[in-house]
């Protein structure tokens, strides 16, 4: 099996085309050419050919007339007609591979399409000129060109064999970079999904004003905002750092707004100060926002809440 992409200067839409492709079928030889009979010959041609058909393993967007878009308008780049092919099934692929979980079809299609939300739609946005770069000022295109030969390689390899080679080990150490970025993305969700039985189940305190986690790594955020709304604090085992810490729930994923903060006088104190303040002995440390805190015990921990919990009272 060949996967063909162009020569010369490459993108983010084709480095990630070719990633996922090469993530499916591993054994695939990669070739980078604008030889049209070589095209021709592929497998897959990703970015190059002029044909956009996903039955016969085309995945071009240069030609007169493509105009083919998501339904919210975002434009369609080789990245995104790719994923939009088999992005559920990388996803289901990486998540067996990495978590050892085997997504259905449908929870695989849903991360997919969340993926592409929050990462490819910005490569083809980047790639058809529609954005300088994406996401951010120096963010995952920009990174990618980088990985290109600039003036100084090309005047040291010139033009022949010795810089087309110094090309393709560029493009796979591009390849390898994005599909660390697709590992990451399907490991983070799957194990969202997976924690969300046991953020269900966790032991509420303090008449349901307060969350006990017995793993900190837990995400916690999402289940607490959407169907705990008694919950003021969380209180979780930060087992690798071997300390418990003290969270507020903030009132939406985009805000530090949170449902309560903790109390003023606590704010960017540490050990013996915030131990002080608070009576707490083992209290380590405050946040000077006052949206976490933390203590060696669970015993620390939980007074901390206890008098979190008092001081908002106190306020009513």
């Amino acid at each position: 099996m060949i996967i063909v992409t162009h020569g010369g200067k490459f993108h983010a839409d084709d480095v990630w085309a070719a990633a996922v492709l090469t993530i499916l079928f591993p054994e695939a030889e990669l070739l980078r050419t604008r030889d049209p009979a070589l095209v021709a010959a592929g497998d897959f041609a990703v970015d190059v050919g002029g044909i956009w058909d996903p039955a016969s393993g085309r995945f071009d967007h240069h030609q007169k007339g493509f105009g083919a878009a998501r339904q919210t308008g975002v434009p369609y780049a080789s990245a995104g007609l790719v994923w939009r092919e088999y992005g559920a099934r990388c996803v289901g692929a990486l998540s067996l591979a990495h978590t050892g979980h085997e997504l259905s079809e449908e929870t695989a299609r849903e991360m997919a399409y969340a993926i592409d939300a929050d990462v490819v739609q910005y490569l083809d946005l980047a790639d058809v000129g529609a954005a300088r770069s994406a996401p951010g000022g120096y963010g995952l295109s920009v990174v990618v060109s980088g990985f290109n030969p600039n003036w100084m390689d090309e005047q040291r390899l010139g033009y022949g064999e010795a810089a087309e080679q110094y090309q393709l080990e560029q493009f796979r150490r591009a390849m390898a970079l994005l599909t660390d970025v697709m590992i990451n993305a399907v490991k983070y969700r799957v194990g969202a999904m997976l924690a969300i039985e046991q953020v269900r189940q966790s032991e509420v305190l303090e008449g349901g004003r307060l969350l006990f986690l017995r793993n900190g790594a837990l995400p916690w955020s999402q289940v607490v905002r959407k169907e705990m709304p008694k919950v003021l604090f969380v209180l979780s085992h930060a087992i690798a750092e071997q300390r418990y810490m003290l969270h507020t729930v903030p009132v939406s994923a985009e805000s530090f707004k949170a449902r309560a903060d903790l109390p003023e006088a606590w704010a960017g104190l540490r050990d013996a100060e915030l131990a002080a303040v608070t009576g707490v002995p083992d209290a380590s440390f405050c946040h000077n926002g006052r949206f976490i805190a933390a203590a060696k015990s669970y015993e620390g921990a939980r007074a901390m809440a206890a008098l979190a919990l008092k001081s908002l009272e106190e306020l009513a």
